[in-house]
This record gives structure tokens, sequence and C-alpha cells, in this order.
């Protein structure tokens, strides 16, 4: 079999069956595994893609996510190639994309290992979120300017590491549009303690949220309780997320907790 993969997690899912010999083509955003962008060709960004250089692959599958690719799909489709387009948002969409994924490489066994695994480590975290006495309120940003709110699964994983996510509402949404806020005064109205940014895929500036007006007043920004993630890790929907991502952010909030009890501001 060979395979093509529009963006990142399908690619690191792939290496974690065993099973990164199908993958030819890879998105040019893929930086997980690190082998992986050395090794494979890179044919795609996430809403563009080289569609002769994906024919001349001669792919069995081309692997997409979500409605914004959407038109690759099509054009590749129309070319007569085989498409398989996930749109999981949720943590269980993730788990759910493991399991298809394996099945479609025919790495079952391997993929139900997988999620066990990864299973275990996220009931290892709401274990332990279940001992925090004080919840922390939590604003994560995707998105500078218009400030955009979290996506489900970024949500899902605040809750299980003992956050409250202060923008809990937004998460039914889909798209990123309908995650817009207003304006800046929305977060000043939900004065969150934590503040964790991923600017999607464009690097973190502490000093654009510093000059925000009245921000100061705000408790995550009074006491520098200010985190960034790198995008690759927390807002691609796939292993990462739900390993690396939660384990940062789990810290992130102990770390709080633990400055909170102790009457650390």
């Amino acid at each position: 079999m060979r395979i093509i993969c529009l963006t990142e997690e399908t690619t690191e899912t792939l290496y974690a069956l065993g099973a990164e010999d199908y993958i030819v083509g890879i998105s040019g955003f893929t930086v997980r595994p690190a082998i992986a962008r050395k090794t494979k060709p890179k044919i795609s960004t996430y809403l563009d893609a080289n569609i002769q250089g994906i024919l001349a692959l001669n792919p069995d599958i081309v692997l997409a996510w979500s409605d914004l690719q959407a038109p690759i799909c099509a054009e590749l489709i129309k070319a007569g190639i085989e498409v398989y387009c996930f749109n999981h948002r949720t943590i269980r969409g993730i788990l759910s994309m493991i399991e298809k994924l394996g099945r479609l490489v025919n790495k079952q066994e391997q993929s139900l290992l997988f999620i066990d695994h990864i299973t275990q480590h996220l009931e290892s975290i709401s274990s332990k979120a279940s001992l925090i006495t004080i919840q922390p309120l939590v604003y994560f940003e995707e998105w500078f300017d218009p400030l955009i709110t979290g996506i489900s699964w970024v949500s899902e994983i605040i809750e299980l590491c003992g956050g409250i996510d202060i923008f809990k509402e937004n998460r039914e949404f889909p798209d990123a549009k309908r995650r817009i806020l207003e304006s800046t005064d929305k977060v000043l109205e939900k004065m969150p303690d934590i503040m964790i940014a991923s600017w999607c895929g464009k690097g973190f500036k502490k000093e654009k949220v510093l000059a925000r007006p009245g921000w100061n007043n705000i408790p995550a920004i009074k006491h520098n309780e200010i985190y960034d993630i790198k995008s690759s890790i927390i807002l691609q929907p796939g292993p990462a997320a739900l390993i690396d991502g939660a384990t940062i952010i789990q810290s992130i909030i102990d770390n709080w907790q633990k400055k909170n009890q102790m009457g650390i501001k």
C-alpha cells in the first residue's frame, strides 16, 4: 500500500503502528516524528497540495482531515485518487481515528495496544486531577487577531487535567469562525487564572498579550501564568495532543495548584 498523509497526525500514527513504510508523501508542516520530515517527500501544506506531485507518487490512498481540506480532496477524487478524509475533533474522535487507521493498514492489534497506552495515560492524568481542591480558570487562545478559543479536544484536555475552560461553550463549534471572540473584553470578564496560547503555526509573542488594554488586571497576566504550547503538539488531532499536550497542560495546572496552596502569587 502507498499512502500519502496531508496532515501530521496520520503520519505520526502510522509510525506508531509500525506502518511507516507505507507512507510515500507527507505534509510540509509535519514535524512528528522527526525522521518523517527527513525521509518522506513533502507534497502539501494544510490548505494547498501539489496535485501533480501526488499523482506522480501513484498513491493507493490519500489521508486528509477536516472540511478545510475538502477542495484538495475533491481535486484528487476527480483525478481518480481514493481519499479518506477524517473529520474528528474530540478525544474520542482521535482514538477512533487511530483504530480506523489500524484497520486500514492491517495493524488492528497494534492500534488497539496504542489506544490502550494513550487511554491509560489519560486516566492517570484524570486521577491526579481529581485530587485538585481548587480548579483554575483556564483561557486557551488558538489565534490572536481575532481572538479564537480552543477547539473541542483542547477544551476536553483542559477539563481532564483539572482546569475549567472559560469558553467551554465554544467547543461545540467545529469551525474556528464561530469560536472568535467579539473583543478582548470577553476574556477580561472571565478573569482566568491561567492563559495557554498556541497560535496555530505562528510563534507566540508574549508582549502582544501584555499590551492588550486592561489585561494587566487578569490574574493570569498579573501572576505571570502565561504559557505557550507548540501547535504541532496541541493543535493537531492526534497522539501528540493526547500524550505530550495533555502532559504539558497537566504540569501547568499542577504547578498553579501548588503555588495556590502555598499562597504564592
